[in-house]
């Protein structure tokens, strides 16, 4: 496994470009223009390897440099965030197929939608070009640039190379990416905004996250 990245690292047109710019692809907006679509980074790793907590502790870093940041989790053993006896739950419950439930200041989304359902398809239907940066945590068989967290050794999970951008890891790893510890958060998080820079319509305007 640890041949197959090198390999990786060696002939991947992303790695080869680890230092540049990932662009972005033009994507129709709902206005019917087309619009870069926002950028997509995923953490992956074994269970257990401290990718949520590596993710809570760069988002802070990206808000603090202006990035309006959304995550997107996958979940392999599922889920269910309503409360069985709440209106939303009834509602769902009664065979709505979407439920939206709205306060001041936020929303939350109940849906049915196909087990085969992917970040993009995330992307292009609930989250709009406002956003920055979209980080998501798993999909390691995907080819969405990613950064892999190794806790002993690498190819401890198998993990697609396609999009290989970074290894944060305590452990020697040799691959010509880039390598950060697992507590150098700031360095992280500055290599996401060089390869992922903020929207020039959003920085330009200078709006709020």
């Amino acid at each position: 496994m640890q041949d197959q990245f090198r390999r990786a690292a060696i002939t991947s047109p992303v790695v080869k470009v680890a230092g540049a710019v990932v662009p972005d692809r033009p994507v129709m907006n709902k206005g019917g223009r087309l619009s870069m679509a926002v950028p997509i980074v995923s953490f992956v790793g074994r269970s257990n390897s401290g990718k949520t907590t590596l993710i809570e502790r760069v988002i802070p870093e990206l808000v603090r440099a202006g990035y309006k940041v959304a995550t997107v989790k996958h979940a392999g053993h599922g889920f269910d965030l309503d409360t069985e006896g709440k209106d939303s739950w009834r509602h769902k419950q009664a065979g709505a197929s979407s439920v939206v439930v709205l306060s001041k200041g936020s929303m939350a989304m109940f849906a049915d939608v196909s087990d085969q359902i992917n970040v993009e398809e995330v992307r292009e239907r609930f989250l709009d070009s406002s956003y920055d940066l979209i980080i998501a945590e798993g999909w390691k068989h995907e080819g969405y640039p990613k950064i892999v967290i190794v806790r002993d050794q690498l190819g401890e999970i198998p993990v697609s190379t396609e999009g290989l951008l970074a290894v944060v890891s305590d452990k020697p790893v040799d691959l010509a990416i880039p390598l950060f510890g697992l507590d150098d958060v700031v360095g992280v998080a500055a290599f996401i905004m060089k390869q992922f820079p903020r929207s020039q319509s959003r920085a330009e305007h200078g709006l709020a996250t």
